[in-house]
């Protein structure tokens, strides 16, 4: 175990630029059961500091390689089993990187239906191939009649089955099959066309009605719009290579002969290199065009997984709102819009329905109702949900709050429009149903709309992340893969802010590092029954959390205002005694040296360090006891929308206003101003230089000014740009990777809310994206 954890070490520290040691030691530790958030907060000394980005990255390699090494292992059994082994082939297998160089070695002995070639070798060809192989001066066809007996009637006959036993030979080739995919990925190109006579029923992906670019530098979200198209059976997909060569022996036949020596001058190797093209046409181009076509989703699923894992992050890190009395608005027309009054904590104070619209618009009746639970509930904050209808309610609130008394305080309430992706999603799961069992299923959405405003992280950790809709093409990418993806971001920015013991739900506490939903429920039903939590060593009395629990957990869990002031810190409780030796040091009450920063800073760290405890820990012990409980989340903020700008017809170009940025893809930004439609800031557009990556400028939940460039109301398009020159995009520096279109602004486009693929490249990849 101990050599096989070294050797995996060792392979996965170049990928992560980390030392063998460094990996061995993490790898060890998550084989013991620790989490990645509790190796990269606690155990810095043991892996040499590596941080929570490498602890991932070191985790996903980890389960690849092992998958290899499980696969090698079945390999070498099978080819073994059947005394086909050799010292050439084992050391072949031993070195195989990847499981496509494993696959390739072990085609000639995996077990297959009974082939051409086997046919061929039944009728006795196997002699007349070698022959051939043996003698480049021979003529096959003269060699070809000796075998004409029995079931090959002729020379023919004879030399097509020689041909399927050659072709065999040189398609189990892996020393080949690495070089031919190699030259393929270089110089393969991807095409598309349309269907015939599917033009109209696939005009969503129009664009691709005649379209190819190189298969190396294609973007993740083009590629998986083909795939859609090719699903849908709109498009043919094809992938061409050597097609631009004029000469009349192709690129790849020439590796195929020189991997086998086959030379043009006698009978035989011009025969085998006939056999050769017949083979590359008819096997090797094909089966490697659909590895080719797999290794293109794999890369574009990859960068689509990237995507919504890193804007996920960025939601679930949001700026809280604060534990404020908040009215949550779900809009609707017909339906009316629902209404919930949450308190501070995000307990459940009111709910009920207006009607402020058609059929019955009931506008001030509405106003009056919402005024009066305003002041009986003392509501700071309005979150309104930014679906069908929001503007209508936004401007219906703005009216009420323009003729309501300010407080006591002087300020009225704040109105907020609030993402409510996912709300839905969450109104009908099973748990709304166990926190609200007899509320009815609309009005649950309108809760989830105010706690979100309060916290975006305790409310979407109740939400499946694959329902947030921070994505593209989630619903084409391996769902298994995106759900791993997904649940680390999760798992990491809940540790990293830290959980309320007291008042955290069960979902929220289940991502805690260590804890499982079981454990979680067992938590609040403890809680429930016992009353608060005074101290994190109470944690050891609720059922089937032992220490091992216990130790994962307890640096990530909160408890304010306790009996031990270091509960609500980061501080975890195996270095309280280092903690207080720093308070000691002070010469002051615990209580009044933390977030003390001068006292603090004013020591020297090293004379902390022990045995148990370096130096890293000891600095983040100081650093947590100047800002204990910090929060790493940024202030609350919103955009304020414009007044008089509620429809897109409402828009002109030219005009600057403020929105949020709802999503950030590889092409661009997607920006919700107020209008039903978020607009498109094309990656071109995002700033007065270059840009490589939209996150490098922007992310979810970032406020900002945007120009309007064009507005496609007909197709409910908008195209912004958050350039400060007004000119066109500034060009790619000289090797820069250009993979992601660069468009005119007056060709970019906008997409509806929630969408998430560019208007900018047309409206077959923007339907296409509706339907992810």
């Amino acid at each position: 175990m101990a050599a096989d954890i070294r050797f995996l070490a060792a392979a996965i520290a170049a990928e992560i630029n980390a030392r063998p040691e460094q990996a061995a030691a993490a790898i060890g530790l998550i084989d013991e059961g620790a989490t990645v958030p509790f190796i990269a907060r606690y155990r810095k000394e043991v892996t040499g500091g590596l941080d929570d980005t490498q602890l991932r990255n070191l985790s996903e390699r980890l389960v690849y390689l092992r998958e290899l090494e499980a696969r090698r292992t079945s390999i070498v059994d099978s080819i073994n089993s059947q005394g086909k082994m050799t010292d050439e082939l084992a050391r072949k297998l031993a070195g195989a990187a990847t499981k496509a160089e494993l696959e390739d070695l072990y085609l000639p002995y995996k077990p297959k239906r009974r082939t051409r070639a086997e046919i061929a070798r039944e009728r006795g060809l196997q002699p007349l191939a070698d022959a051939i192989w043996a003698d480049r001066t021979a003529d096959p066809a003269k060699l070809a009649e000796a075998y004409v007996a029995g079931e090959v009637t002729d020379v023919k006959m004879a030399l097509e089955g020689a041909r399927d036993i050659v072709a065999e030979a040189i398609s189990e080739n892996a020393d080949l099959l690495g070089r031919l995919r190699q030259h393929m990925r270089n110089g393969a190109v991807l095409k598309a066309k349309v269907v015939d006579g599917k033009q109209e029923a696939g005009a969503k992906f129009s664009d691709y009605f005649d379209h190819s670019e190189r298969w190396a530098t294609v973007p993740g979200h083009r590629a998986l719009a083909m795939l859609r198209g090719w699903n849908e059976e709109f498009l043919t997909l094809s992938i061409e290579v050597d097609q631009d060569d004029p000469s009349p022996v192709k690129p790849a036949h020439r590796i195929i002969a020189a991997t086998f020596q086959i030379g043009t001058k006698g009978p035989a190797d011009l025969w085998l290199m006939e056999a050769a093209g017949w083979t590359w046409r008819v096997k090797l181009s094909t089966s490697l065009s659909l590895d080719l076509m797999r290794e293109l989703r794999e890369r574009a699923e990859e960068e689509a997984i990237h995507v919504f894992a890193r804007n996920l992050k960025d939601l679930l890190l949001a700026a809280p709102a604060g534990s404020r009395p908040t009215m949550g608005l779900d809009p609707g027309i017909r339906t009316g819009v629902k209404v919930a009054i949450v308190d501070g904590t995000g307990k459940l104070l009111e709910t009920t329905t207006v009607y402020p619209f058609p059929p019955r618009n009931d506008i001030r009746g509405t106003q009056t109702e919402l005024a009066s639970l305003i002041r009986k509930h003392g509501v700071d904050l309005i979150a309104i949900g930014n679906g069908t209808g929001s503007r209508e309610t936004e401007k219906l609130v703005a009216d009420m709050l323009a003729s309501l008394p300010a407080s006591s305080s002087g300020v009225k309430p704040t109105k907020v429009i609030v993402s409510e992706a996912g709300a839905s999603v969450y109104s009908a799961s099973e748990t709304a149903a166990a926190e609200f069992p007899g509320l009815d299923v609309s009005l649950r959405g309108a809760v989830s709309i105010a706690r979100r405003l309060q916290d975006p992280l305790a409310e979407l950790v109740k939400i499946e992340p694959k329902s947030i809709g921070v994505g593209q093409y989630q619903h084409d990418v391996d769902q298994g893969k995106l759900s791993r993806s997904l649940d680390a971001v999760v798992e990491d920015a809940v540790n990293a802010v830290g959980v309320d013991l007291n008042t955290a739900s069960s979902p929220l506490l289940a991502r805690v590092s260590g804890l499982s939903r079981s454990i979680a429920d067992a938590i609040v039903l403890h809680r429930d029954q016992n009353g608060p939590f005074q101290s994190r060593k109470e944690l050891l009395k609720v059922a089937r959390l032992g220490n091992r629990t216990f130790e994962q957990a307890a640096g990530f869990l909160r408890i304010p205002n306790g009996k031990e002031p270091l509960d609500a810190s980061a501080v975890h409780p195996e270095a309280y005694g280092v903690a207080k030796k720093i308070v000691a040091a002070c010469g002051r009450d615990l209580r009044s040296v933390m977030g003390d920063s001068g006292a603090l800073k004013a020591l020297d760290p090293r004379q902390f360090i022990d045995e148990q405890f370096g130096l890293p820990t000891v600095k983040d012990i100081l650093a947590e006891l100047e800002k204990p409980g910090r929060d790493p989340r940024p202030s609350f903020k919103t955009a304020t929308f414009a007044e008089g700008i509620d429809e897109i017809s409402d828009l002109k170009p030219g005009m600057l206003l403020e929105g949020t940025v709802t999503n950030v893809a590889a092409f661009g930004a997607f920006v919700d101003i107020g209008v039903h439609q978020d607009g498109l800031v094309h990656v071109s557009q995002l700033a007065d230089r270059f840009v490589k990556d939209p996150h490098e400028v922007v992310k979810a939940g970032d406020v900002v000014k945007v120009r309007v460039v064009e507005v496609d109301a007909k197709r409910k398009r908008i195209a912004l740009s958050m350039r400060k020159d007004g000119g066109e995009a500034a060009p790619a520096p000289r090797g820069a990777d250009r993979g992601a279109p660069r468009v005119n602004p007056k060709q970019m486009k906008a997409e509806p809310k929630g969408a998430s693929a560019p208007g900018a490249l047309g409206a077959a990849l923007a339907e296409a994206m509706k339907r992810r």
